[in-house]
């Protein structure tokens, strides 16, 4: 389902309705959050919601969705880190409730093991938010990824490496990711994709009305009916009615 809305703001409290709805239908939902511009928006929203008392996260679990490789939370322009600063932090969420990759252990094959067994073992993921690179990737599910993986760990596309600077003061070595699969967002309850700008308007139409393949990950929304996608108008501008 495509949602568009006139801008940043509309699509931020809509994308937080949509948790809002969850989470009082179902208090320990499993909910996965990206980083960076995309949901800061929603997570303003959600943090006012909470403090107002028209949600409680208190028995959520939530999942990480990505990180670079060797950063932690930490680590400022780390996904953890964002997620910390900006939504588990000033909510007070508990340490026991929220599970992120290590990215900085020796053994990532390990990490993602982790990963995938908690998401066994306290979900199903009930929303699997996410949003997209200018490459078409989610989280770091890039070009050419297989869309039956679960969490791994693999090399980082050029243009994610080129795009990824700007959540760093300096410039800094960007190699691997790691990250959920494309697996869990073919099996979580309710994908959902949100996107906001004209720079994200081209890949936008090509991933929801193009070719359906594994060189524009994004392109697996097409094969999710229960998902949503929710767009800016600016966003939406290359898409055919």
């Amino acid at each position: 389902m495509v949602l568009k809305y006139p801008g940043y703001d509309e699509l931020s409290r809509a994308a937080a309705d949509l948790i809002v709805e969850q989470v009082n239908h179902k208090p320990n939902s499993m909910l996965c959050f990206p980083s960076g511009e995309s949901p800061a928006g929603m997570f303003k929203y959600l943090i006012a919601d909470a403090i107002e008392g028209k949600i409680d996260f208190s028995s959520c679990y939530f999942v990480g969705l990505d990180e670079w490789v060797g950063m932690g939370k930490d680590d400022e322009g780390s996904c953890t880190n964002f997620l910390y600063e900006n939504f588990f932090k000033p909510l007070q969420i508990k340490h026991d409730k929220m599970m992120f990759f290590d990215a900085r252990a020796t053994d990532l094959n390990a990490t993602c093991n982790a990963m995938d067994h908690f998401i066994i073992e306290h979900g199903p993921l009930d929303i699997m938010l996410v949003g997209i690179g200018l490459n078409g990737h989610i989280g770091l599910n890039e070009p050419g990824t297989d869309f039956n993986l679960y969490s791994h760990c693999a090399p980082l596309d050029p243009l994610t490496i080129k795009v990824g600077q700007k959540y760093f003061k300096q410039q800094t070595e960007l190699t691997q990711g790691i990250t959920l699969g494309l697996k869990h967002l073919k099996d979580a309850k309710m994908p959902v994709l949100i996107a906001s700008g004209a720079k994200k308007a081209a890949i936008i139409a090509k991933a929801l009305q193009g070719e359906v393949t594994e060189q524009l990950p994004a392109s697996v929304f097409q094969t999710l009916p229960s998902s949503y996608i929710l767009l800016d108008d600016a966003a939406a501008t290359e898409l055919s009615d």
